[in-house]
C-alpha cells in the first residue's frame, strides 16, 4: 500500500517536471515552520494575565510551560528584586520570548507567496512544450507532446496552490495568536510596573 502510494507520488512529481522538487521542498519547509510556530505559540495557561500574576504571588505556579508562564516567572523575579527602572529590564527579559513567537513567520509568508509563482512557472514551461509540440506536429508523442505539456502545466499549478492555500489559512490563525500573545506580554509589563515588589516571606 505504502509502496504504491510512493510510486504514484513519484510519477506525479515526475510529470510536473523540474519545478516539482522545489515545490516539494517548499512544502516540507512550510509545514516544519508551521509545526514549530504551533509549539512556540503556547500560552501556558488559559487564565488571563492579571489572574496569573495574582496566583503566582500566592505561590500557585502555572502547571504548563508556555510563553506567558516563562515571561511571568522572569518578570516577577525582576519585580521582586526591586529594580528602580523595571520596564527596560522587562523589555530585555521578554525579548527572547517575543523573538521566539515571531520565529519562522517570515519564512512561511515567503513560501506561501512563492509557491503559486513556482506553479505558474511550471505552467508556462508546460504551455511552451505544448506549443513546441504543435509546431512540430507531434501532438501525441509518447514522450510528452501536447498531452504531456498540458499535464505538466496543470500539475504544477495544482501543486503551487495546494502548498499556498493551506499555508495561508494556517499562518493567518497563527498570526492572530501571535498578536494576542504580544498584547498579553505588553499587559504583563504594565501590571508588573504598576505593582510594588513583593516582600520576602510575604
Amino acid at each position: 500500500m505504502f509502496a504504491n502510494l510512493l510510486k504514484e507520488f513519484a510519477a506525479y512529481a515526475e510529470a510536473g517536471g523540474w519545478v516539482m522538487p522545489p515545490l516539494i521542498l517548499a512544502t516540507l519547509l512550510l509545514w516544519f515552520a508551521i509545526g514549530y510556530r504551533f509549539a512556540a505559540l503556547k500560552r501556558g495557561s488559559v487564565r488571563d494575565v492579571r489572574s496569573l500574576v495574582r496566583r503566582y504571588d500566592k505561590g500557585k505556579l502555572p502547571s504548563a510551560n508556555g510563553v506567558l508562564s516563562r515571561a511571568l516567572r522572569k518578570g516577577i523575579e525582576l519585580r521582586d528584586a526591586g529594580k528602580d527602572e523595571l520596564r527596560p529590564w522587562l523589555d530585555d527579559a521578554f525579548f527572547a520570548e517575543e523573538r521566539e513567537i515571531r520565529k519562522f513567520n517570515r519564512l512561511i509568508i515567503t513560501i506561501v507567496s512563492a509557491a503559486p509563482l513556482l506553479g505558474l512557472l511550471g505552467t508556462v514551461i508546460g504551455m511552451i512544450e505544448t506549443f513546441d509540440s504543435l509546431g512540430d506536429m507531434s501532438l501525441f508523442s509518447q514522450s510528452g507532446g501536447i498531452a504531456g505539456g498540458i499535464s505538466q502545466a496543470l500539475i504544477t499549478t495544482q501543486m503551487g496552490l495546494a502548498v499556498a492555500i493551506p499555508g495561508l489559512i494556517v499562518n493567518g490563525m497563527l498570526a492572530r495568536r501571535q498578536k494576542n500573545i504580544e498584547l498579553e506580554l505588553a499587559q504583563l509589563k504594565d501590571i508588573l510596573c504598576s505593582e510594588p515588589p513583593r516582600r520576602k516571606g510575604a
